[in-house]
């Protein structure tokens, strides 16, 4: 599966559980760390649990990638979860602001979800 491929299901476990604000950045020019980033937000600790939750499952279960790290499990405030070429972003919106990563991955291209064949939930 490719790293774009797997962008699209994650987006997809993302928008399942009603996760707000989805974007993705092509950063594999800027960086060896992954190609990809995908950032999210949530409206409360409860739903930043269950949009990691849910990408974990899908990408586990359904596609036979298990996440190789993950971390803010136990604040819930952040949690990343880490898939190797792809690595999601899962705030909350206060969160999201302080820490700022798309400012900081300025640089990363946007991947508009028409690329990956999918809508923008609204």
């Amino acid at each position: 599966m490719t790293a774009l491929e797997q962008v699209k299901h994650i987006i997809e476990a993302l928008q399942e559980r009603k996760g707000q604000e989805i974007e993705v950045l092509r950063v594999e020019q800027l960086t060896t760390l992954t190609e990809y980033f995908v950032f999210c937000s949530a409206t409360s600790t409860t739903q930043v649990k269950a949009l990691a939750d849910s990408v974990e499952f899908h990408m586990k279960n359904d596609h036979g990638l298990p996440v190789h790290h993950t971390e803010g499990f136990e604040s819930a405030q952040w949690i990343l979860l880490d898939f190797g070429a792809v690595v999601v972003h899962i705030f909350l919106p206060e969160s999201r602001k302080f820490y700022n990563l798309e400012n900081l991955w300025k640089d990363g291209a946007p991947v508009p979800f028409s690329e990956l064949g999918l809508k923008e939930e609204s």
